[in-house]
């Protein structure tokens, strides 16, 4: 039997109706430039951030990702009868460091709510959440789209609550499966005000999430694991008015680029719904990263659909200033804050800081490399290029890295005293290195014959013996073809081997084409 024909009437109505719009959507053609520029994108983001705890925000069981189907679980994290539910404190101890980080008013006395809802994974009926007292409120994080375009995000509310369980429908052919082992896994939900204006700086907002929960060490950050969860809430409204128009909300994005995706294609779809003459619905969506389209799961549940009321089982929640300025004392110095000593002290590009602060670890070793040497722009080319590249060939991690920062300083001073050139140190000297840790950059270098010794005179003749090869290219470049000097510096790096300095040998070179007859 159809499955919808088994429904009432008013089901397969309102289905209808829903994917009405969508059907359209799908057959019209894309939205001119022109249309688009007369709309406004307005996006709010609700990131759900699973917490590194070992154990569940309310039982002791484990929280860790893996693990058999319902192996960590407990009467507790089922609501049986009977069961009583016990505030894990690193929970709390994390949702403040978060709103710290993200420049939050800390509500010193809070409670937990009950949202009640039902759905399969769902054990207790009901979600224990934080509704009217959030811990954190009123915050705003800074980011960066493009290389000009700046903007604040501000963050509405920061809430604890615990996670349900999962269900998976391609496991059995007849079966929908249910694991439990995620309900009760610590959250907190980071609530954004609408400020965001397109997909792009949605995608910036989650990454800035992402690299605090890590800097903080409240998150593993890993989005196809779930640890971080997205859902963005999308309306668009003619430029320059200030009502908001209806909002449709996708559903668990788990990537940035699908955020981004999915943002894009729902401003086309609700702009083309509004100039065909129709109405936004609000829906809550799903999006096809297949397809990279949105269509409709359900209609939008408002507030009151939820039932909150206060959760009976647990005390209210009281915050003292001591204890916040203690977790304030905690935290590490933050991206904005690295990316800010790199530029006034350092000397970096704004380009340069952001690259080498968005990784924990990345800056960790950067901060340790540059207290061996006083080339802080080569050092972070370093770390940027040839260090970032290997990492990422080999999938490894920057504490996975075996040449340590004392090291690598090492190569850079041989280069920054013109012993041995870039593109030797890069493609011989650095390989090995890794090959031979503990070794110096000197030593390998002395065994792979490649520090410069080669004379004035001896480099002379060199550069007589390739200009002497090529007097028709001698003659373009005299002519003002001035881009044959590669070719000149290609021969001259092959015949010393490399074991020369490039920069010296271009100056020579280009003096004896200008003073050629």
């Amino acid at each position: 039997m159809d499955w919808r024909k088994a429904l009432p009437g008013s089901f397969n109505s309102q289905h209808s109706i829903l994917h009405s719009q969508f059907i359209t959507f799908a057959l019209m053609t894309s939205i001119s430039d022109t249309i688009k520029e007369k709309y406004e994108l307005v996006v709010g983001l609700e990131v759900h951030v699973q917490l590194s705890t070992l154990s569940k925000i309310f039982s002791t069981d484990s929280a860790g990702f893996g693990g058999g189907p319902n192996e960590h679980i407990s009467p507790v994290s089922l609501g049986l009868p009977g069961t009583l539910p016990k505030l894990n404190k690193k929970v709390v101890e994390y949702a403040v460091k978060m709103g710290l980080a993200t420049k939050c008013q800390i509500n010193t006395h809070t409670h937990f709510d009950r949202k009640n809802y039902f759905y399969a994974d769902l054990p207790k009926g009901f979600q224990t959440t934080q509704d009217s007292e959030p811990i954190c409120k009123s915050g705003y994080i800074d980011v960066e789209s493009g290389e000009i375009t700046k903007s604040r995000i501000r963050i509405h509310r920061i809430h604890m609550e615990d996670d349900a369980g999962k269900s998976m429908h391609d496991q059995d052919e007849t079966e929908s499966l249910i694991d439990l082992n995620r309900a009760g896994v610590p959250l907190i939900e980071i609530v954004s005000e609408p400020d965001i204006r397109s997909g792009a700086e949605a995608a910036a907002y989650l990454n800035e999430i992402r690299k605090l929960v890590k800097y903080l060490d409240i998150c593993d950050g890993n989005m196809e694991e779930g640890s971080i969860r997205c859902d963005a809430n999308i309306s668009v409204r003619l430029r320059g008015s200030t009502k908001y128009g209806n909002r449709c909300e996708v559903k668990n994005l788990n990537s940035i680029r699908n955020l981004q995706r999915a943002i894009d294609y729902e401003f086309e779809r609700q702009v083309g719904v509004i100039e065909a003459g129709g109405y936004v619905d609000q829906n809550t969506l799903n999006f096809d990263a297949d397809s990279g389209s949105t269509s409709p799961l359900r209609s939008k549940e408002m507030a009151n659909d939820y039932r909150y009321f206060p959760e009976p089982d647990l005390p209210p929640l009281v915050l003292s200033e001591q204890y916040i300025k203690e977790i304030a004392a905690s935290i590490p110095e933050l991206p904005a804050e690295k990316i800010r000593r790199y530029t006034d002290e350092l000397g970096l590009s704004s380009y340069d800081a952001a690259l080498v602060s968005s990784e924990k670890e990345i800056a960790g070793y950067f901060d340790i490399l540059v207290s061996h040497t006083n080339n802080y722009k080569s050092a972070a080319n370093w770390l940027n290029g040839p260090v970032k590249s290997y990492l990422n060939e080999q999938n490894k991690t920057i504490s996975q890295f075996n040449l340590q920062p004392a090291e690598l300083s090492g190569l850079i001073a041989l280069i920054d005293t013109g012993k041995l050139n870039y593109s030797v140190a890069a493609q011989k000297v650095f390989p090995e290195m890794i090959l031979k840790p503990g070794k110096s950059a000197e030593t390998i270098a002395l065994g792979l014959e490649v520090l410069i010794d080669t004379g004035a005179d001896e480099l002379s003749s060199i550069i007589e013996e390739v200009l002497g090869n090529y007097p028709d290219k001698v003659k373009e470049y005299q002519n003002g073809k001035k881009g044959v000097l590669g070719l000149f510096m290609g021969d001259i790096m092959k015949k010393s081997k490399g074991k020369i300095n490039p920069q010296t040998a271009s100056k020579l070179v280009v003096e004896k084409l200008e003073n050629k007859t």
